[in-house]
Order: structure tokens, then C-alpha cells, then sequence
């Protein structure tokens, strides 16, 4: 049987093999890709997404769909567009049912894997602080401590890089964008994210004096988006309660850009980010 589903988006041409990360009769993982959509936009209902290219292929009754005699397909929880990893998904509506119930109560344990901007003083930390929207830019969160949802994450330095660290991130609550909100609020933004401060970061950043582009050509960044990964869920198993542990390995660019880092580990980050809430 496969171990990817082979979608294509007709809006934006592009064609997308997604890994299958875990698979039973009730349940469905895959690794999403960034730069896609768990489910409608609710500004734009016509962005592709990742639930609706899955419809419309067990519609079509693509090879895949019947491979895996899909006929149903719900998701669970979101992923932000620019972030990568594990989703899940159901392949029943009894399933999904208590799937959502456990999301619901926050039980699922959650641990990203975040690249971010800045050195943190200590290897372990937690950040307990409110979370609610953005009134000066729809679509945004901010730490609101009067008027916002409780929201708590603890965080655990994995690797440092001079002025650069992987941490791990393991979310007790669930708000939006709460990851990204809370690491800008204590002045460590995820690199490349950009609604939150968050810097890119280039090779010249690393190698400084020796770094020298051609002439004609603007430099990319070593890890073009949000360099954040939903690396790990554990869940209770709908049918059976035994714990169910699925894991996403961190993507090309995210490694390619910690092969840097790991080469040139003198670079800092740069100076004009934004200071803590």
C-alpha cells in the first residue's frame, strides 16, 4: 500500500505527495506541508487547502482514496499555513466525535520543534500569558492579560547557535497562534515569521565577512518560511484509549538551514528585532 497521497491543487497548479504518518480503520496522519491550508480561509474561502483537495480527490475516487478506502475525512485540530507536521485526521464520524473532545479539554500532548531569533537565558522555561486577538491588525494575537484566554507553554532549549536556538515547544492550552505569540513576547520570535518580528535568516548572517553574493542575484533565506514544526502528537485512540504517539520528521529546508547553523555556529541574530511585550 502507499505511504503518500498525491494531490493536485488546479488553482495554483501545484502538485503535492504528502506522507502518510500513521494509518488504522479510524484514524489517518499525514505530514502537512508548509505553505498549505488545514481547512477554508475564513477571509478567503477559494485558497486551496489541505481538506478540500482531500475531498475533492475521494470525489474523483483518485487511486489513493480507494487504495485506502477513503470515503470520509474530518480533521481533528488545525496547523497555521506556513507550519509543518503532524496532522490527523478521521476517517469516521464516531472517531471524530471524541477526537474532538480530547482537543476540546486540551488533553492531546503537543511538542513542536521551533527555530527562533535570540539565545534564551535558561535551558527550560515556561510562558504563562494570556492570549487574545490583535485589535490594530485583524487576523493577529497578542498576550492580553486582562481580556485574553489563559494560555500556557513550556519550553526546553534543544541546540544553540550564538545568536540562534531549537527549542522544543509543548503547548498546554490551544490558542491561535499562541507558540508564535508567547516566543515574540519574551523576545525569542520564530525566524521567519514575519506577522510577529520574527527574522529570516540568511547564510551571510552565519558567515558574515565571508559571504560573498554574485552580482545580479538577491540572497534567499536558508528556511523561506515559518520555522516552526508539529514534530510529535500523542493522542488517546478513539476505539481502543491506548495512547497513539505519531511523529513527523522536520523537513528539508528546516534541515538544511540547522546544517548551517550547525557549520557556522558564530552568527548572531539580527539586531533590529523587535524587544520583549
Amino acid at each position: 500500500m502507499s505511504n503518500t497521497i498525491k494531490l493536485s491543487s488546479p488553482a495554483t497548479k501545484e502538485f503535492l505527495e504528502i506522507p502518510i504518518l500513521f494509518e488504522d480503520e479510524h484514524l489517518l496522519a499525514l505530514d502537512k506541508p508548509s505553505g498549505l491550508l488545514t481547512s477554508p480561509d475564513r477571509y478567503d474561502a477559494e485558497r486551496p487547502n489541505l481538506m478540500r483537495l482531500l475531498h475533492a480527490g475521494i470525489a474523483a475516487a483518485k487511486p489513493w482514496a480507494i487504495e485506502h478506502r477513503l470515503g470520509y475525512l474530518s480533521n481533528a485540530h488545525r496547523l497555521d499555513f506556513e507550519t509543518s507536521g503532524v496532522i490527523l485526521l478521521a476517517k469516521e464520524k464516531p472517531a471524530l466525535v471524541k477526537l474532538a473532545d480530547q482537543f476540546g479539554t486540551e488533553k492531546p500532548a503537543k511538542l513542536y520543534l521551533a527555530l527562533v531569533n535570540g539565545s534564551p537565558a535558561e535551558d527550560r522555561f515556561t510562558v504563562d500569558a494570556a492570549i487574545g486577538p490583535d485589535q490594530r491588525t485583524p487576523g493577529r494575537m497578542r498576550v492580553n492579560q486582562q481580556d485574553g484566554k489563559p494560555a500556557r507553554t513550556e519550553f526546553e532549549v534543544v541546540e544553540r547557535f550564538g545568536g540562534f536556538a531549537l527549542l522544543h515547544c509543548r503547548p498546554a492550552t490551544g490558542r491561535t497562534h499562541q507558540l508564535r505569540v508567547h516566543l515574540r513576547h519574551v523576545g525569542l520570535p520564530i525566524v521567519g515569521d514575519a506577522a510577529y518580528r520574527g527574522a529570516h535568516l540568511f547564510l551571510s548572517t552565519l558567515k558574515r565577512g565571508n559571504y560573498r553574493l554574485k552580482e545580479g542575484r538577491e540572497e534567499r533565506p536558508l528556511i523561506p518560511r515559518l520555522a516552526l514544526h508539529a514534530h510529535q502528537l500523542t493522542v488517546a485512540h478513539p476505539v481502543t484509549g491506548e495512547p497513539v504517539t505519531i511523529t513527523a520528521p522536520l523537513p528539508k529546508d528546516f534541515n538544511v538551514a540547522l546544517k548551517y547553523l550547525r557549520k557556522y555556529p558564530g552568527g548572531s541574530a539580527p539586531a533590529a528585532l523587535e524587544p520583549p511585550e
